[in-house]
């Protein structure tokens, strides 16, 4: 059994001032606290980038992360941060990753890409694709909570034979999104389908960091050492830059796909 290691986690809302996650400083500080004394070492911040509403760039999170560093320091708070985004789909996706517009996971050849929440997108599976052709490996965010997911579960499950990974939300796994978000995390996790579990915390009350507990509850699922995968060894690999095909796959993977005889 693999022994549990400190968490990171890949996708949180906690600069503040930036989008729909923490409100102020303050806020923030106090999802630092919780994250840290829930047994996290690091965290990816991960601002929404979205079209006609957040118009964060790369820049103006860098900026932010320097800030919060700051205040973390003053405040004793050991705690690493690393750069990102919540990328939403959009044209030109690629063009924006490389003018340092949309922000990979840590510099790193990761990138969050957050679907449409009620409406499957059209080229869908080109989408991500043409992200995998060019050497990056999409991590399609919160699909449980997706209002389209259950007409789409086998397209999901070929993006996942593909090289896209699923990134769960801690919340799904602990019923805070109700009953139908917390069937399909719990389904996807049954058929060994997911790469990551993040707490896509906002706050420091309603969605805070909660990974030790959605932890705790993956584990019934898929046992500890794979739930280490989930919070751990998948997400540090990610932040250093580590090729997919060198970490472990998730269970799904683990098998291969059986032959259809001629």
């Amino acid at each position: 059994m693999r022994e549990q290691g400190p968490m990171i986690d890949l996708h949180c809302h906690i600069l503040p001032s930036m989008d729909d996650g923490a409100r102020d400083l303050g806020t923030a500080l106090n999802m630092a606290r919780i994250a840290v004394s829930d047994g996290v070492a690091g965290i990816v911040c991960t601002p929404h980038i979205l079209p006609g509403l957040y118009h964060n760039t790369g820049s103006r999170i860098f900026a932010a992360i320097a800030g919060l560093r700051d205040a973390l320091s003053q405040s004793n708070i050991a705690l690493d941060l690393f750069s990102g985004a919540d990328a939403h789909m959009a044209p030109h996706f690629i063009d924006k990753i490389e003018s340092g517009k949309i922000l990979t996971l840590a510099h790193s050849r990761y990138v969050l890409v957050e679907p449409p929440h009620h409406i499957a997108p059209i080229r869908l599976e080109q989408f991500f694709f043409e992200l995998l052709a060019a050497n990056y490996v999409p991590i399609l965010t919160h699909p449980e909570r997706l209002m389209w997911l259950p007409d789409r579960f086998d397209t999901i499950k070929y993006l996942v034979r593909s090289g896209v990974w699923m990134q769960i939300t801690a919340g799904s796994l602990l019923g805070k999104f109700g009953r139908r978000s917390n069937y399909w995390a719990e389904r996807m996790l049954d058929e060994g389908i997911v790469h990551v579990i993040a707490s896509d915390a906002h706050d420091d009350s309603w969605r805070p960091p909660d990974l030790s507990l959605a932890r705790k509850a993956a584990s019934r699922w898929v046992g500890q050492d794979e739930t280490t995968n989930l919070v751990s060894t998948r997400p540090r690999g990610v932040i250093e830059n580590v090729a997919a095909s060198d970490l472990p796959p998730p269970p799904a993977l683990s098998i291969p796909p059986l032959s259809i005889p001629a």
